[in-house]
């Protein structure tokens, strides 16, 4: 059985009995549930309830209200996560899409993946120069829409893997992309890697939540590097749970959390179990993908929750030499996107 219930005579020896024992049966969690008799002779046992005209439902009744009253931290908890359909969740906005479809919307994830060299760090500095761009300056964001940032909030961005030096290079090329000539009030860029890993998570959600109360709200966050968070990518225990505390993070302050991550060697998945848990979670993955020999890298939908893959243009882009970063030169012909299932075995 699920539950053990002492149900006992409701007179003062029956009360007082039912709670010794519940007392020596304490570590099997045993109820104690007192019928609502008035405790005389012929008003204080099961039978006499019955003879008053109750039913087996009734009597399941009393035994909800003892349940609830031992699970009501629960059943709170519970009732915050049920749907009310005649008071519908505010909409979440759409804050990266490609073409018509919505890839990273508030209070969700986003990976971004690929192998060594294929330019992801330039496609994430895309996406974060094209939600600085509050003027709609006519800026090159590799194919992509971007929600430009208000001027309140603020765009976090965590650099795992790179040196600060390196970092500043990168930054200076996201502003020349966004037509800046200096560091707006709206990007804040952190170099985590002269922290020790255990501490560069708790350094995130801490960050995250002092900059959504002295703002009026986080409009993008980008970790490029979440393998860079956690002892070992094949940790399954860690990568969960760095997963799901991302997760939380992105729906309590309404972001979203950009998540950079490689692929395997073999260039078939995402790295390790850590992998595989952000791709089950995020909304959208997005693989950056580069033919042997080719200098055209494609960004290929791996997953999209709100659409279709088929129905989601595959971005092309490339380095230009007399811009000095990369450009986007279209999307690709819908025949050339059929999978050669010869060349990915």
């Amino acid at each position: 059985f699920r539950h053990l219930v002492l149900l006992f005579d409701s007179d003062e020896t029956g009360k007082r009995a039912s709670l010794e024992q519940q007392a020596q049966l304490a570590p099997l969690e045993v109820f104690r549930l007192v019928l609502p008799l008035s405790g005389t002779k012929k008003d204080k046992d099961i039978s006499d309830y019955f003879a008053q005209g109750k039913t087996g439902r009734d009597l399941l009744q009393l035994f909800y209200q003892t349940l609830s009253k031992h699970y009501e931290e629960s059943l709170s908890l519970l009732k915050n996560c049920e749907i009310q359909w005649d008071k519908p969740p505010q909409k979440q906005e759409t804050i990266i899409s490609i073409g018509k479809t919505p890839v990273g919307v508030q209070s969700s994830l986003l990976g971004i993946t690929g192998g060594e060299g294929t330019g992801k760090s330039h496609y994430v500095s895309a996406l974060i120069a094209g939600c600085l761009n509050s003027k709609n300056l006519p800026i090159d964001t590799l194919g992509t829409t971007l929600l430009p940032c208000p001027k309140d909030k603020v765009v976090l961005f965590f650099d795992t893997e790179q040196s600060q030096d390196q970092l500043y290079q990168n930054i200076s090329k996201l502003l020349k992309r966004a037509k800046l000539t200096s560091l707006p009030d709206l990007l804040h860029a952190f170099c985590l890697t002269q922290l020790p890993r255990r501490e560069r998570l708790k350094v995130i959600r801490e960050g995250l939540e002092s900059f959504y109360y002295q703002c009026a709200g986080v409009h993008l966050v980008v970790i490029d590097g979440i393998a860079d968070l956690i002892g070992a990518v094949n940790n399954e225990q860690e990568s969960v749970e760095l997963i799901e505390e991302l997760y939380l993070l992105a729906g309590n302050y309404k972001t979203c959390i950009v998540c950079v991550l490689h692929l395997t060697p073999s260039g078939l998945k995402l790295r390790g179990h850590l992998g595989s848990e952000l791709q089950r979670k995020a909304t959208a993955v997005l693989s950056i993908e580069r033919e042997k020999n080719s200098p055209i890298s494609a960004v290929k939908p791996m997953k999209i929750r709100n659409g279709s893959l088929s129905d989601t243009p595959q971005i092309l882009f490339r380095w230009n030499n007399e811009l000095g970063m990369h450009s986007y030169v279209g999307n690709q012909k819908n025949e050339d996107q059929k999978p050669n299932k010869a060349s990915t075995l």
